[in-house]
């Protein structure tokens, strides 16, 4: 595995070499973050994590999957998770994308336990597979709606952001109706998100969703109507 070796090195190297300790301070504390920042902004990240990804191409499922994990699970700062996520939706990769990676995905959101990971991972590659592969994620899904993990739950809410008229709308509301007397802000910010997401294709399915719905949490009511005048 000398290329995942390779690669993991010249991520840590490159971003070790990014270092702001000014700003580490900073982003640590506006993500309340127990692990550590280098202090390596998104934009400056990127252009690294572009230049290292091409030259370090995986070349296939298990060395991807390690690399993967090998950034995160050995992450002494977030930014190195960050990589991790990063590596994980890279356009090289794409055709990887299957409910095979779903244990990968689940690691990463259960052990990330914050938003600035669990959303990404939830959106934007929980949320594809589950569109390719509805027979198979959909179920899950609903499982994780009613775990005692508040990050799967918040996952099965938010994965079909971004979904459009592919939005399945039984488990949308299957999922937001298993956490309704949840009292967790980030789970009650969740549903809000979800339901103002699918407004903007289907806004009268949302009206008449919160208006039969009325334990939604005033936090979730507010988020979902924000764009249609409730």
């Amino acid at each position: 595995m000398d290329v995942v070796k390779s690669l993991v090195s010249a991520v840590r190297n490159g971003l070790a070499g990014l270092a702001d300790p000014e700003k580490a301070t900073a982003m640590r504390a506006y993500m309340k973050s127990e692990m550590p920042f280098l202090g390596v902004q998104k934009p400056a990240r990127a252009a690294l994590l572009k230049s290292v990804f091409a030259h370090h191409l995986l070349p296939d499922e298990v060395t991807f999957s390690t690399a993967v994990l090998t950034l995160w699970r050995e992450a002494e700062f977030r930014e190195e998770r960050y990589a991790a996520i990063d590596l994980s939706g890279h356009r090289a990769y794409a055709h990887l994308q299957d409910s095979g990676l779903l244990g990968l995905y689940e690691e990463m959101i259960v052990t990330g336990a914050w938003w600035d990971h669990v959303d990404e991972l939830a959106i934007r590659r929980v949320g594809p597979i589950l569109r390719a592969e509805p027979e198979t994620v959909a179920p899950l899904m609903l499982t994780w709606a009613y775990d005692e993990d508040r990050w799967r739950r918040r996952t099965s809410v938010i994965c079909q952001i971004g979904a459009k008229d592919a939005t399945d709308t039984d488990l949308l509301t299957r999922a937001v109706e298993a956490n309704l007397d949840d009292r967790d802000f980030f789970l009650r910010k969740g549903i809000g998100w979800a339901l103002r997401a699918y407004a903007k294709t289907e806004p009268d399915w949302v009206r008449a969703f919160v208006a039969a719905h009325p334990a939604l949490s005033p936090l979730s009511r507010r988020e979902a109507l924000k764009h249609l005048g409730g």
